[in-house]
């Protein structure tokens, strides 16, 4: 009975790609309003953050591929693996210059205090791992 009930439950779940669009989907647009934020206010932060820690300045920009151009492709489902990857990049970026020090500590709620930046890392990862799917603008899968 259970093994009817879980192989009919099974059946009814089984849409690979629409889950993967769904995961492109919500990366990809969450990960766009960190970037749009960049876009409206600009990087001069960034910029100083980096020229603080002895780095150039001028890598401050590498922040609209990852949270501009890479979120729109992954969207869109075109050079997703690549952008997975970019996005994926971003993360440990910003990670290592805002939140490395809340590596080992947890919030008031007990939740990990980088655990937005480890979703968007897996995120990003997984979309590296699995693709575009079926559900892509570009029809050409040396595209996807």
């Amino acid at each position: 009975m259970i093994a009817q009930l879980n192989r009919s439950f099974n059946r009814l779940a089984d849409h690979q790609d629409a889950g993967i669009l769904l995961l492109r989907l919500t990366i990809g647009i969450l990960l766009l309003f960190h970037g749009v934020a960049k876009i409206e206010h600009g990087v001069g932060w960034i910029v100083q953050m980096l020229q603080a820690a002895g780095l150039p300045g001028f890598i401050a920009y590498g922040v609209y591929i990852g949270e501009v151009v890479a979120p729109i492709l992954i969207i869109l489902g075109v050079f997703t693996r690549i952008s997975g990857l970019i996005a994926a990049f971003t993360l440990v970026v910003a990670t290592l210059m805002v939140g490395i020090g809340n590596f080992f500590t947890l919030t008031k709620v007990g939740a990990w205090a980088l655990e937005v930046e480890a979703l968007y890392f897996f995120g990003g990862l997984i979309i590296t791992l699995v693709g575009s799917g079926r559900y892509s603008v570009v029809s050409n899968p040396d595209y996807r």
